[in-house]
């Protein structure tokens, strides 16, 4: 950092991070607005052909700028309600369809699994109807075994059932099973002492974590003493 950018921020009264910034940008529909606000009031109100108009001189920014700046001139014009026989006489405007249906919610790979991974008693009468349209699935049926028979061994704490399921993932035909059963394998003293000891680092790691959080917020803000203050007052 130079000698002026230092005696720059000694200038500011407050941190200058925390100043609103005064700088601004004009926008590409500027010089375009005059010819848009013109072919507007003439009844010319087509969004799209406005776009390729302005294109055609030259405007290189996105149709998007282009409909806000439309939405923001029909805003701007007195509201009234059009009979049925001019609705069709709009600009841009139709009757709605009589009968609208919503599209339903995709399900996504992530929602899948979480819908395998809950309890029975807390899924939704929609989600149990999913759930079980996913079991009628061949190539879903493997995936979903392996993925609740380890929820129900963790769940249940069963360290006898360990050895069964991880000959059972390495020999799925899902890689990714396949590949966690691996894992589990390289450190199974450790998966398997989590199945039978009460014991927990839980609480070590989540002070931890804490800990790391409270420095990145104050990092380069302030030293050691303050940093133990915050994390024993946050306790």
């Amino acid at each position: 950092m130079g000698k002026r950018t230092v005696y720059t921020y000694l200038s500011y009264e407050t941190f200058p991070e925390w100043q609103p910034s005064i700088r601004r940008r004009g926008s590409d529909l500027d010089p375009y607005k005059g010819y848009l606000l013109e072919q507007w009031q003439q009844g010319y109100q087509q969004t799209k052909q406005l776009f390729i108009d302005i294109q055609q001189q030259g405007y290189p920014g996105s149709y998007a700028t282009v409909a806000r700046y439309t939405r923001q001139l029909r805003q701007s014009q007195p509201q009234h309600q059009p009979s049925p026989e001019t609705l069709h006489e709009l600009p841009g405007r139709g009757p709605a369809p009589q009968n609208q249906t919503t599209s339903p919610t995709t399900l996504s790979a992530r929602r899948a699994a979480w819908l395998f991974l809950q309890r029975a008693e807390t899924l939704t009468t929609e989600q149990e109807r999913t759930l079980e349209h996913l079991c009628q699935q061949p190539e879903l049926i493997d995936a979903i075994i392996l993925a609740q028979g380890l929820m129900e061994l963790v769940r249940q704490r069963l360290p006898g059932d360990l050895d069964g399921w991880l000959a059972k993932a390495a020999k799925s035909s899902v890689k990714g099973f396949q590949t966690f059963a691996k894992g589990l394998r390289e450190d199974y003293d450790a998966v398997k002492a989590a199945l039978t000891l009460d014991v927990s680092n839980g609480p070590v790691e989540g002070l931890n974590n804490r800990l790391k959080m409270l420095k990145r917020q104050m990092y380069g803000r302030a030293g050691l003493d303050l940093l133990a203050k915050r994390f024993i007052l946050t306790r």
